[in-house]
């Protein structure tokens, strides 16, 4: 799975985790499947491309509150993390690889152009990108967290 997939799986995983009612209303069919509602993780999967924007779209499901799961993961975590501003700490706070190799991964599959020896112009770059692609792909994301 892309790095992108992974962050987003996580937060939506952990959205419909504490709001299984999200899935019927997301939907317009009365599939009686428990996978009747395609989540981001699985359209990431199917898609092979390593692009998730792809996938299914925030018309297709209920918008997940992202700022909501991350402020949740938050409260039962015992690191104080700033995950509002810092790539690492968001990385973390998924209990994701934060390392500068995972970094960089991330950055060529978000198609980051500027110098990755430069860790700190890019970790900044990632954090709003992040957003902005949960943000499009079905995430409620607050303008504070796009920068």
């Amino acid at each position: 799975m892309s790095m992108f997939g992974s962050i987003m799986s996580s937060i939506f995983g952990h959205a419909k985790a504490h709001t299984p009612q999200a899935v019927p209303p997301s939907t317009g069919t009365n599939s009686k499947s428990s996978t009747g509602g395609s989540t981001p993780a699985t359209s990431d999967r199917t898609s092979g491309s390593g692009s998730p924007t792809t996938g299914a779209g925030p018309s297709a499901q209920s918008q997940v509150d992202v700022e909501a799961v991350l402020i949740k993961l938050a409260s039962q975590n015992k690191e104080k993390l700033a995950w509002r501003k810092s790539i690492v700490d968001l990385m973390k706070l998924l209990d994701l690889d934060s390392s500068l190799s995972a970094r960089k991964e991330l950055a060529k599959e978000l198609h980051y152009a500027g110098d990755m020896n430069d860790s700190a112009k890019m970790n900044i770059w990632l954090h709003r990108q992040v957003m902005i692609k949960l943000a499009e792909n079905g995430g409620k994301v607050p303008e504070s967290l796009k920068h």
